[in-house]
């Protein structure tokens, strides 16, 4: 699907923000039952929103930034028994802006090998492996 595509409002989209070959990790802060695991920053796609204006407006919220979106991370992760689904996209900082926790308990910029030393929420998952080797092309 071509990102920005409008559809169902069962969609969650993250952002893999890249920078010199590492990606920003977000510890939720809340709900309780998931304080403390880690995500891609991101959220509900709003009716009439298209993915990449969703990002936009989750990472402006969520970071204080701005992001310029780029191709998609893997495949659609279903979330749950509702049909909704994580869709996750590359990205990049605009702007020279430093990201900011304004609604997360911590950030951390990961390179690949260090991708395994926080504890991911079950559908950052296959998102963190499908990102894996685009991360190690970075480097070379």
């Amino acid at each position: 699907m071509p990102v920005g595509t409008q559809e169902s409002s069962r969609r969650v989209v993250g952002a893999a923000i890249v920078e010199a070959g590492r990606v920003l990790a977000c510890a939720r802060a809340n709900p309780p039952e998931i304080a403390g695991k880690w995500e891609f920053p991101g959220g509900k796609v709003e009716a009439g929103e298209t993915d990449v204006e969703a990002l936009t407006r989750e990472c402006g919220e969520e970071l204080g930034v701005r992001i310029g979106v780029g191709g998609r991370v893997g495949h659609d992760v279903p979330l749950g028994r509702g049909g909704a689904i994580l869709r996750v996209y590359l990205a990049q900082l605009l702007d020279g802006a430093r990201p900011r926790p304004l609604e997360h308990a911590e950030l951390r910029w990961l390179a690949p090998d260090e991708l395994d030393t926080v504890t991911w929420l079950p559908a950052d998952v296959p998102i963190v492996a499908a990102l894996r080797p685009i991360l190690a092309s970075y480097r070379r």
